[in-house]
Parts: structure tokens; sequence; C-alpha cells
């Protein structure tokens, strides 16, 4: 199994279970995960991003067990972010980036995101976006970050057809029509940690075609069981599956 969304490091507002990588990389692999695409909380608040994007690195080689794969992180926001790409792939050989854009507080229609998926496909890196971190209500009073804005997005991508680009944490905030309308907008994919109710994936399969749905679990944040529990209770039969827990993110290109 493959497990798009998981982050390494602390979250910044209290301890999570598994927030220790060896911890993490034992919990997946109890689960079955054999590659897990790892961010890093450090990249929601820090704003030296070429550090955040170092220790990831160093964390994924020294902990990893040649499970975890970094995701590195870019703020458009920052000075020099344009060299933080060139990093991500010609020196940390990273297979792609993970957004925030709530955090670094830009919008997708301002011209840098543009720009940041230009030189993404120039460097043959995937991207994630992350739309939420944490539900709204449980947010620290003094830190209030709404949900990633994605009405932009289908128009953005349209130019960038080729990327392959994920969503994480999407589908409380982008919900029927909106999400078929992304999938239809170029290369989307849609990771279900946050895809909720009995036969959540059986409703998100009716939305985005089957080979655009990817495995992802948001641990530590969420407990990894939660999201093998959805796969274990969807009908999905063996071969779809496999495709959303396996072939789907095997497929999308490698940058190293």
């Amino acid at each position: 199994m493959i497990d798009v969304n998981v982050s390494l490091s602390r979250w910044p507002f209290r301890r999570l279970p598994d927030d220790e990588t060896p911890r993490l990389v034992k919990r997946l692999k109890e689960a079955g995960i054999t590659q897990a695409w790892a961010g890093s909380y450090d990249a929601l608040l820090h704003k030296d991003v070429d550090g955040v994007n170092r220790r990831l690195v160093e964390e994924c080689n020294t902990h990893g067990d040649g499970l975890l794969h970094p995701f590195g992180c870019v703020n458009p926001m920052l000075p020099d972010w344009q060299e933080d790409i060139r990093r991500c792939r010609e020196v940390h050989q990273m297979r792609g980036i993970r957004l925030h854009p709530n955090y670094h507080g830009y919008k997708l229609d301002a011209p840098e995101f543009d720009e940041l998926l230009r030189l993404a496909t120039e460097n043959k890196l995937i991207v994630q976006l992350s739309v939420m971190m944490e539900d709204e209500r449980t947010q620290h009073p003094l830190v209030q970050v709404p949900a990633v804005n994605t009405a932009p997005l289908s128009d953005v991508l349209s130019h960038h057809p080729a990327i392959p680009f994920i969503l994480l944490n999407s589908q409380r905030e982008v919900q029927g029509e909106a999400l078929t309308r992304l999938a239809a907008a170029g290369n989307v994919y849609f990771d279900m940690a946050m895809q909720e109710s009995v036969g959540g994936i059986e409703k998100l399969l009716r939305l985005v075609p089957h080979d655009r749905i990817l495995f992802g679990s948001h641990a530590p944040f969420f407990y990894h069981e939660s999201a093998s529990l959805k796969i274990e209770e969807s009908d999905l039969g063996e071969t779809l599956r496999r495709m959303i827990t396996v072939e789907n993110a095997s497929r999308l290109p490698h940058s190293n």
C-alpha cells in the first residue's frame, strides 16, 4: 500500500501519537504500507524553508527504512522561493512538493501560484496541495486558518494540464459537482483522508474517476487505522481496492 499523506516533525499546537518518526514508521509497516509520501509540520509556520526541507530529507533517510519519500515545502510568498523548487529537484532529488496556501497567505489565483505550477512542471515534480490541516473548530484561538478556497483552481489547472496535482484533505470543503469539475480540469487526484461517513469511498467514486483516488491517511494527525478502516468497510472489490491503495499512486511519475 502507498500512503500519499503523512507528515513528520511536531504538530505546532499539541503532541500527537506517533509524532516521532521511528514510531510512525513502525505503525505504517504494521498497517501494510510499503511507501509513504511525507511532508513536514515545520512547513506550516517556519520561514527557513531550506532548513525545513533539509531536516525532512535527513529524517526520511535516517529513520524511514526505505519507506518514507520526502515531499518538500515551497512558499511563494518568501524571497527566492524559485530556488527552493530547484533544490527540491536537483539537490534533494524529491519526487514532489506539498503546498499550504492557507498557512502561507496566498490565493490560488495569485500569479505566484501560476508561476509555481509552471516551474514544478519544468522540474517534473508532483504537486500536492493540502486544503486544510485540521477542523477550524479545533484550532487555537490565536491561529485561525480557514480552508483553502479552491474555486479558482479549475481555471488555473487548465493552463497546466500535464502536472500531476493531488488535493489532500479536501472532501470536507470540496464536495459534489466541485469535485467532478476539478477532476476534469487536469491531471488531478484526490486522497481520501477526510472522506467521511459510511460508504464514503463509494460516494467519492460516483463523483470522480476511480483512477484519480489515492490512499491517504493524514497520519499522525489522524489515527492511521481510520484510513485502513475506510478501505475495509467499503464494498470495492479487489481490483478497485488495489487501484486506490497501490496502483494509482504508483503510476504517477518519478522525478528521481
